[in-house]
């Protein structure tokens, strides 16, 4: 499986991804126009090129695009390429894709989880830069209370509210729009 990446269409808006031999290298959520995303998924993988998504890539996308339309399914079956992950992440990544669909965790929470209590806002950093939005799902990891707090895909904030609506998120009883 050669490196390249394509661009596919989601509830959320087009979104993209890159692949390589061991996996997926970056999934990028929507931009406000499809050439920002393509520019933004090129420039994080270097050497790829666009092309049509091998049999795994393709139905990894199938899956992307199910749980974005509301279906809840488990994306951790999808192989990504952690090669040049370091462990503490590996292992904040793990304790994300742990977390089913519709459910949440705190950043203490997954602290805990990964036998790092007090970490709260290493794993926050560590989320900030997980290259794999929504296969690793850093959308279900919240602050304290349930509050909905630092997300760094395009949207921001309102992107993560959108896709944990879409997945069936109450937030642990709080709503997540208004009230």
């Amino acid at each position: 499986m050669a490196a390249g990446f394509a661009l596919f269409p989601t509830a959320v808006g087009v979104c993209g991804l890159a692949w390589n031999d061991q996996g997926l290298t970056a999934v990028r959520l929507p931009e406000t126009e499809e050439g920002a995303t393509r520019a933004r998924l090129r420039r994080g993988a270097p050497g790829a090129s666009e092309a049509r998504p091998p049999a795994e890539v393709a139905a990894a996308i199938v899956d992307i695009t199910a749980l974005l339309d509301g279906e809840p399914r488990s994306l951790s079956h999808i192989r990504l390429d952690r090669a040049a992950l370091p462990e503490f992440e590996a292992r904040v990544y793990a304790a994300a894709q742990a977390i089913p669909p519709g459910e949440t965790l705190t950043y203490g929470e997954v602290a805990a989880r990964i036998g790092e209590p007090g970490a709260a806002q290493a794993v926050g950093r560590a989320l900030g830069r997980n290259p794999w939005p929504v296969v690793v799902p850093c959308h279900r990891v919240v602050a304290a209370g349930g509050k909905l707090h630092g997300f760094s895909a395009p949207g921001g904030l309102d992107t993560k509210r959108r896709i944990l609506a879409i997945e069936g998120s109450s937030l642990r009883g709080a709503p997540l729009f208004g009230g």
